[in-house]
């Protein structure tokens, strides 16, 4: 998931803080870098703004400078100056071993949360633009018998998704190349605040809503100037915040977009400034799982070595970037340097907006990147805007217990367990914890930070959120809210949902775990969730009834 792109909604009065950001510029670190390091601090941390479009990233809350806001529907954008061209093709390559299988089951995917940049991929439908999504809404332009959708994942302000039949559809915001194809939309746009129809009907007739039809209907990934090797089939995507990426079965990575950093563009390779077109990651082999966080990208190959690259100005690449050779080595993959041992390979990865973790073999878990919040489950941060950790530190909290899954949220995260168990820590002043305040505020200090006012603002250690029933084995994290999934094909949602992103028809914080409920999914047995910065996206097997539920 990536996060702050567009204006606020108008909060209220409860809630004047708006986008908090750390500008954090990379430190001098010692050779052996301390556990806890600290950056140059710019703004102080601030709750997020009640009721407002506020981060629009991949599950985080800014904490360096947002990039600039994306342009008002009703106004052309202009290209960057230094827009790489598409790739030209390379000498042919060949197909490896593989080693990689792709999912086959078909999903009706269901939607939900802010629209008006096309993030949901309604298309350019008459309804308006400015009207969130309240509830899960099947997507008519993904149903499983004509696209047949496999796997989606959710950035900043676009997804990606993974067909039956090997293609790559995408949709949402284009700015930097995210949705690699060409969306130039000459048929006029307006501007979103101009909407005035509100209804909250299922009429998706023909009409115009002011979107760019291009970027708001999901659309094949243009593949013509790349270079695949014969056979090649896709088994997994994953987006950042500007960024898409794509995993083959013989384990090469593709991407396209761009990182951004604290001052803009840093670039999407050495050589490439923005991929309007897939592009082979270079220096990977053997990959076998990928996940995007804000500007960064996590890889784990098959020796269980976990790579990353981006943006390293919170050292959410876990491995030391010199600020002057940040261009030229943080874009470059490289193996994080986790500890080595036949029970230490690493097992599965895991990233939040400026964070990375791994779980290893023998059950431990280990996290790098900002702390601020002790989002990586770490206890030292605690409010220090630009405090970090690096190198990878082990997590004793999360270490030991049958951690399965870990998903980063712009402050917070949240964890799954052998045991079904959803546990969740870091930030947790918006409610992102899904735990009641009564409960919370029993927490001793050592587990609970309280702000000023006595109000829960920090969970050291994870907590388990109770309120959740079943078993829970799949899980997500937006900016400031969360989705799990359990065995028993059932969604819970908390947290901020100023734009709906929580699902549960309403734009009040969800202050504890809720089962998402409507006519759409009442009756669907669900299966996986993706949270984007403001809205999310719940999925299940294709093999019922649907019911085009609001």
């Amino acid at each position: 998931m990536a996060p702050a792109r567009a204006a606020a909604k108008k909060a209220p009065a409860k809630a004047t803080a708006a986008k908090a950001s750390t500008k954090a510029a990379a430190a001098k670190a010692p050779a052996k870098a301390a556990v806890v390091k600290k950056h140059k601090a710019a703004d102080p941390i601030a709750a997020p703004a009640k009721k407002g479009k506020g981060p629009k990233g991949l599950a985080h809350t800014p904490s360096v400078t947002p990039p600039p806001a994306k342009a008002a529907a009703g106004r052309k954008r202009k290209a960057d100056d230094d827009v790489a061209p598409p790739a030209k093709k390379a000498k042919a390559l060949t197909h490896g071993e593989s080693i990689n299988d792709a999912p086959v089951q078909p999903l009706n995917v269901f939607v939900f949360g802010e629209g008006s940049s096309g993030e949901l991929g309604l298309g350019n439908t008459k309804k308006p633009p400015s009207k969130d999504v309240k509830r899960p809404r099947l997507n008519p332009y993904l149903t499983p018998d004509k696209v047949g959708a496999v796997q989606v994942a959710a950035g900043g302000m676009h997804t990606i998704v993974l067909t039956h039949d090997n293609k790559i559809l995408t949709w949402g915001v284009n700015d930097q190349g995210a949705l690699g194809r060409d969306t130039a939309w000459e048929g006029g746009l307006k501007d979103v605040d101009a909407a005035s129809d509100d209804s909250d009907d299922d009429d998706d007739g023909p009409g115009d809503n002011g979107l760019n039809p291009r970027e708001a209907t999901p659309a094949e990934v243009d593949w013509s100037t790349t270079e695949l090797a014969e056979g090649t089939r896709f088994t997994e995507v994953t987006a950042g915040d500007s960024a898409s990426f794509a995993l083959t079965d013989d384990g090469k990575v593709y991407g396209w977009g761009t990182f951004r950093g604290n001052d803009g563009i840093i670039g999407f390779t050495p050589e490439v400034h923005i991929a309007t077109r897939p592009i082979l990651i270079n220096g990977l082999k053997d990959i076998t799982t990928i996940k995007a966080g804000m500007n960064h990208c996590l890889a784990l190959d098959k020796k269980g070595r976990v790579h990353s690259w981006g943006c390293g100005q919170q050292d959410q690449l876990g491995r030391r970037v010199i600020e002057r050779t940040a261009k030229a080595e943080g874009l470059k993959p490289r193996d994080v340097g986790l500890p080595k041992g036949p029970k230490k390979a690493a097992v599965a990865i895991a990233v939040g907006t400026y964070n990375g973790w791994a779980i290893l073999k023998n059950g431990d878990v280990y996290a790098w990147g900002l702390n601020s919040m002790d989002q990586t489950g770490i206890p030292t941060g605690e409010g220090d805007t630009d405090a970090t950790i690096r190198p990878a530190q082990r997590v004793p909290a999360l270490s030991g217990i049958g951690v399965t899954s870990i998903a980063g949220g712009g402050q917070h995260a949240i964890a799954a367990t052998e045991s079904g168990d959803c546990l969740v820590w870091g930030r947790v002043d918006a409610d992102q914890a899904g735990i009641p305040v009564d409960e919370l505020s029993k927490l001793p200090e050592d587990i609970l930070r309280k702000d000023d006012r006595g109000r829960p603002r920090i969970l050291k250690v994870p907590q388990k959120v109770t309120a959740i029933t079943g078993n829970v084995f799949q899980i997500t994290a937006g900016t400031d809210h969360n989705i799990a999934v359990t065995k028993e094909g059932k969604a819970w949602s908390w947290g901020f949902s100023a734009n709906y992103q929580t699902g549960q028809g309403t734009d009040d914080d969800v202050k504890i775990a809720t089962m998402i409920d409507n006519t759409a999914v009442r009756e669907q047995k669900l299966n996986a969730a993706a949270a984007g910065g403001q809205f999310s996206i719940v999925t299940a097997s294709a093999n019922t009834e649907m019911v085009n539920g609001v």
